[in-house]
């Protein structure tokens, strides 16, 4: 293993004909930190085959004085898709198994919304770019928060509807991926977590990075969230073990330098192929493209294109080619962009749900390229805050309530078990005087309801969750005023509880 390179603010580091002075960017990102009010980050950047910078900023928690150092463990999320698009490639490498399989070869319970012949259809490559006409985040509910098995998340995720057809749109979905770790556990007898780890993370000496809350280390960051009441609160670390595969690494920004210096040198390192180049290539070649709006070009001038490939995001930036990836979390945002052409990576790992890590990164690969040199994290920043997210959708529900109402049953009418097939069960039930609801193999969801008007209550959560605070569940009664299910409204772009219409039982 080529030795890593700390960081050192006295030199400067050249690139091509330009001169990158570390200690600019080395302040540039404390200065974004304070500005965007982000407790923790973690950033590395890597060029040319050498670290030049691996470092912590801020805390680990708010308030606290444990400071984040370039070891300090953040959720990187969805940056473990390209993990898992890289255990495929390997398998593929080892003629383990193609890229054009079928799915069912492997997993014959795999089913995509009641369609037998576009379930037939799919193959290992379809899991990987989004294309197999899921709508973005459609069936997270599944397995958020839940105890399911990546078995019973993949069979409820056949009720999740169709939203375009197969091949012909794209919809970021993290299902499919949960569907290829079952791929990689079926064709290798093991987990993909000890896949990932003997043939990536052992030997690349990604000491520090872990696939389950469980294995934390005392030297872990901690989630936060920004509410509307109490500015940016700690939350608890959600365990993601079963959706592992979509987002479960937990890594540090020393330990994702050796991860990106790998993958710019061509899949080897230290004597060492971890991919084979062609099937990098395939890999970094966009298998769904998006339309680029003029707007788009104007925001971020010098790209062309935009797709996705397996398991990366890429486009075309001032003559080369960037790959990349963002990974969301409950409570940290991450980033890893590398432009090949250049040797040039950069990750940004924050314990926080701001977006800083895109404007961070761009501002970072602009400092080496020598392009569009300006202040990209005031700009994202300017336009973070003029977005209210979803504080106008709660506000509009919340002035809509009609006060004074009454339900048009008793409260002992509304208890009993109602079941959506695309999640199981779901209890409304009186605990000592209380209504409550309790997601099947979800206790971290369970709630308390009080009545917000009509036959709708709103849903008091037991627990601090990362994407959504208010919400309701109404409750739907036939002609002759029985109760046959439920509906919920949850604003919040993450987790679509409004996918559910349980019926009772």
């Amino acid at each position: 293993m080529k030795k890593l390179l700390t960081l050192s603010l006295l030199f400067l580091f050249i690139s091509g004909q330009a001169q990158v002075d570390v200690k600019v960017i080395d302040k540039y990102i404390e200065k974004a930190r304070k500005d965007w009010n982000v407790p923790g980050m973690a950033v590395a950047i890597v060029k040319d085959g050498e670290v030049v910078l691996s470092k912590g900023y801020g805390v680990k928690e708010i308030g606290g004085k444990d400071k984040v150092d370039d070891n300090t463990l953040f959720a990187i999320a969805s940056n473990s898709k390209a993990f898992v698009a890289s255990c495929i490639a390997r398998l593929v490498e080892e003629e383990k198994l193609s890229w054009k399989d079928k799915v069912r070869d492997y997993l014959p319970y795999f089913t995509l919304y009641g369609d037998e012949y576009i379930s037939s259809m799919v193959t290992i490559e379809d899991l990987l770019c989004h294309r197999v006409g899921l709508g973005t985040f459609s069936g997270d509910v599944i397995w958020y928060k839940s105890e399911k098995t990546p078995e019973e998340i993949i069979k409820n995720a056949a009720y999740v509807p169709e939203a375009y057809e197969f091949r012909d749109g794209y919809g970021y979905t993290n299902l499919m991926f949960i569907t290829a770790g079952e791929v990689i556990r079926k064709v290798t007898g093991s987990p993909w977590e000890s896949y990932v780890k003997k043939n990536f993370m052992e030997p690349l000496g990604m000491s520090n990075t872990v696939i389950s809350i469980g294995d934390l280390s005392k030297n872990t960051a901690i989630p936060h969230k920004p509410t509307l009441e109490s500015g940016t609160v700690p939350i608890e670390w959600a365990s993601w073990d079963a959706p592992s595969a979509a987002g479960g690494i937990i890594s540090s920004s020393t330990d994702m330098a050796k991860w990106m210096m790998m993958n710019l040198n061509g899949g080897e390192w230290d004597g060492k192929q971890y991919i084979d180049k062609e099937q990098q290539n395939l890999m970094w070649t966009p298998h769904v493209n998006f339309k680029l709006s003029e707007s788009g070009k104007e925001s971020i001038p010098g790209r062309h294109f935009i797709g996705y490939g397996l398991g990366w995001s890429l486009m075309d930036y001032h003559g080369n080619l960037m790959t990349s990836h963002g990974g969301g979390y409950d409570g940290m945002y991450s980033r890893v962009v590398m432009v090949p052409d250049q040797k040039l990576g950069v990750v940004v790992l924050t314990n926080s749900m701001e977006g800083i890590s895109s404007p961070l990164s761009m501002y970072i690969v602009n400092q080496y390229l020598q392009k569009d040199m300006r202040d990209w994290s005031a700009e994202y920043l300017e336009r973070a805050r003029s977005r209210n997210g979803h504080k106008e959708d709660v506000e509009e529900r919340k002035a809509a309530r009609k006060m004074g109402t009454k339900p048009s049953v008793k409260e002992s009418e509304l208890t009993g078990t109602y079941f959506d097939p695309m999640y199981g069960d779901i209890i409304i039930s009186n605990d000592e005087g209380e209504l409550r609801i309790a997601f099947q193999n979800a206790p971290l969801l369970s709630a308390t309801l009080e009545h917000w008007h009509y036959d709708t209550y709103e849903i008091i959560w037991d627990k601090e969750h990362a994407w959504f605070d208010f919400g309701t569940v109404s409750f739907e009664l036939d002609n002759n005023l029985k109760v046959e299910g439920i509906e919920f409204d949850v604003p919040n772009g993450d987790i679509f509880f409004h996918e559910l219409h349980p019926k009772k039982k």
